[in-house]
């Protein structure tokens, strides 16, 4: 199936192969080639893609703007934003993990192995890990997982604790708890059918964590619910946090300001653009997801 894209996205893009005459760039527009597009259960999907070295580069909590093919024949004009699922350097391939809602993604689920796939990026400020932690709590809703994934690899690189509490509706639509586990983290599994996922219950995990020290900093990402136990955990034990945020975006670099959203510093709103001064912002200072 080939791309639907117009020449200007295509002539500066880079493939796997070509020689990069501005190897200090941070941001590119690269063509990777689907090495496997797959279904990890009956709403989401796993694309892998093989991409130019500089495209390697990413890291956690950072995303990319795909340019998603048509799944109807008439153009997809926005390119949409995607964090990184994950980044394999040794093999070199990104990965992202997606669910199938609108047109853009509907595109994606229709790549083959061998198609190209216009990728632009990495993009925006990512997750960080101060040096004095030891172990850090890691707590995800839904597609959330697929952008708290990767922080699992950054924290093996520091040799960094991991506990991720992966909260779901259903076993069914639990995801990323195998890359988690392969990349030594301590998982558990919360959810609506059980009823293990009410925040009375979360709370009681994280409090454990706390109590047992094993909770030097607090991440999270896809729950209103979820932030808001963080944040009024993190305020009363003094523990910092991060947040991934998601919006509608356009540009994807803070030119159009559309992906503005509202967050309190030192008592005051503020206004700030996800793609650019995000997607990952002080747990403390978020309004909402």
């Amino acid at each position: 199936m080939a791309l639907v894209t117009s020449n200007n996205y295509t002539n500066s893009a880079l493939r796997t192969g070509d020689v990069d005459t501005y190897p200090e760039r941070k941001v590119g527009e690269f063509i990777g080639t689907v090495v496997s597009n797959a279904s990890v259960n009956d709403e989401y999907k796993h694309v892998v893609l093989k991409v130019h070295p500089q495209a390697l580069k990413a890291y956690a909590g950072q995303m990319f703007h795909l340019l998603c093919p048509s799944p109807d024949g008439a153009e997809v004009w926005m390119r949409r934003p995607m964090s990184v699922y994950r980044v394999d350097r040794t093999n070199g391939q990104i990965e992202f993990l997606y669910k199938i809602e609108g047109r853009g993604t509907r595109g994606m689920a229709l790549l083959e192995p061998g198609d190209d796939f216009n990728v632009a990026g990495p993009l925006g400020h990512g997750f960080t890990l101060d040096p004095s932690w030891k172990n850090i709590a890691v707590l995800g809703r839904g597609v959330g997982l697929a952008t708290l994934a990767p922080l699992s690899q950054l924290a093996a690189e520091n040799k960094v604790g991991v506990t991720a509490i992966l909260s779901a509706r259903n076993p069914g639509v639990v995801m990323s708890k195998k890359l988690f586990d392969e990349l030594g983290a301590r998982t558990m599994v919360v959810l609506d059918s059980d009823n293990s996922s009410a925040v009375e219950n979360v709370e009681k995990i994280l409090g454990d964590l706390i109590a047992r020290r094993q909770a030097d900093a607090f991440f999270t990402c896809g729950s209103n619910r979820l932030l808001k136990l963080m944040q009024r955990l993190g305020k009363k034990h003094a523990i910092p946090g991060q947040v991934a945020m998601e919006q509608i975006m356009v540009c994807g670099f803070g030119a159009c300001y559309v992906c503005m959203r509202t967050f309190e510093v030192d008592g005051q709103k503020v206004l700030r653009r996800v793609c650019r001064d995000g997607p990952v912002f002080n747990m403390q200072e978020a309004v909402g997801w």
